[in-house]
């Protein structure tokens, strides 16, 4: 058997000392040893660095916060394995899973990305996320959030993985493009997995990959007003780039409706101008966008890609029914 190492997992810190030592206590307990650790530091000023040289973990300092996508790109970049494993610093993987993703993401050549069971830190029997899903609407959202743990337990196709917790397969990224620094933080990895399915690559779920995860670990909280703003600006340059422009004249409707119940949303919440002023910035500045070109071999993946939209939005209104029928009992 090859002990050639095939996995770089890349952890992005900013500001995360108080993740360190339990995020790595973690992978020193993993079952399987074929892979390498490079953390990426966004020029981190809590005691990070001396952290991570004291304990003498290869890392790449960068000067500046360059965001999620600059700090991952530079990973992969410097990666050199077949495979690159995206995780969050606020994280704690269980002990088989590293040769969990592996083993998903060697079932198929086709295989873009996987996906983990991310179960909440804190609340153990509750799901963090089983794969990023998209919708009409144009909004994007974690499978599984907030249901049973127990359950979401089969392999299946999601629309994305979601990058706090996934692996990839570093060749493709040659081929459809890195991670989006345009998009900083917050749904570059719908992108990239929007993209890959364009190309007809897949992205899975791998149920026996489990992690547990803390939860806006860098922004600080659920909602405030940088997420806020950076997550409307990126969805305009999600669709703009990634939907053709028979697709966008088709779906314009649906996603006007999602963006106006968004909107009242975070005006409940006291974000409303936040959202508006991220909308506002992506429509002003879309265009400096790479966006996706349009080829006819792709036409079949881009109707596949519509029937998902659409049984991701029915997906969306079942478990958000379930989640409040729960919350009554």
């Amino acid at each position: 058997m090859s002990n050639r190492i095939k996995v770089t997992v890349i952890i992005p810190n900013y500001n995360g000392l108080k993740f360190m030592e339990p995020c790595f206590k973690a992978l020193d307990l993993q079952i399987y040893h074929k892979f390498q650790i490079l953390v990426v530091d966004n020029g981190s000023t809590d005691g990070s660095v001396e952290w991570l040289k004291e304990h003498q973990i290869p890392t790449i300092f960068l000067d500046t916060n360059t965001g999620f996508s600059g700090a991952v790109n530079v990973g992969i970049r410097a990666a050199k394995t077949p495979y690159v494993l995206l995780l969050n610093n606020d994280t704690e993987p269980d002990c088989h899973f590293i040769g969990e993703m592996v083993k998903a993401i060697e079932r198929s050549p086709k295989i873009f990305s996987v996906s983990s069971k991310m179960i909440q830190m804190y609340h153990k029997d509750k799901m963090d996320d089983a794969g990023d899903m998209y919708s009409l609407l144009g909004w994007a959202y974690q499978r599984g959030v907030g249901r049973s743990s127990g359950g979401y337990s089969h392999p299946c196709r999601v629309f994305s993985a979601c990058a706090g917790a996934a692996i990839y397969r570093r060749e493709i990224f040659e081929k459809i493009g890195y991670f989006d620094e345009m998009h900083f933080a917050y749904l570059e990895d719908i992108d990239v997995g929007y993209r890959a399915r364009i190309a007809g690559y897949d992205n899975v779920y791998c149920p026996h990959a489990v992690v547990y995860h803390v939860g806006s670990g860098t922004s600080g909280s659920k909602y405030n007003s940088f997420k806020v703003r950076l997550a409307a600006r990126n969805n305009i340059y999600l669709n703009y780039k990634n939907m053709p422009f028979l697709q966008l004249l088709v779906n314009v409707l649906p996603i006007g409706a999602g963006m106006t119940v968004k909107y009242l949303f975070f005006k409940k919440r006291g974000f409303g101008a936040d959202y508006l002023a991220g909308v506002k910035e992506g429509l002003e500045t879309a265009g400096k966008c790479k966006k996706v070109g349009y080829r006819p071999e792709h036409l079949k993946n881009y109707l596949a890609i519509e029937w998902e939209l659409f049984t991701g939005t029915l997906l969306y209104f079942y478990e958000f029914s379930l989640r409040q029928l729960e919350k009554r009992k």
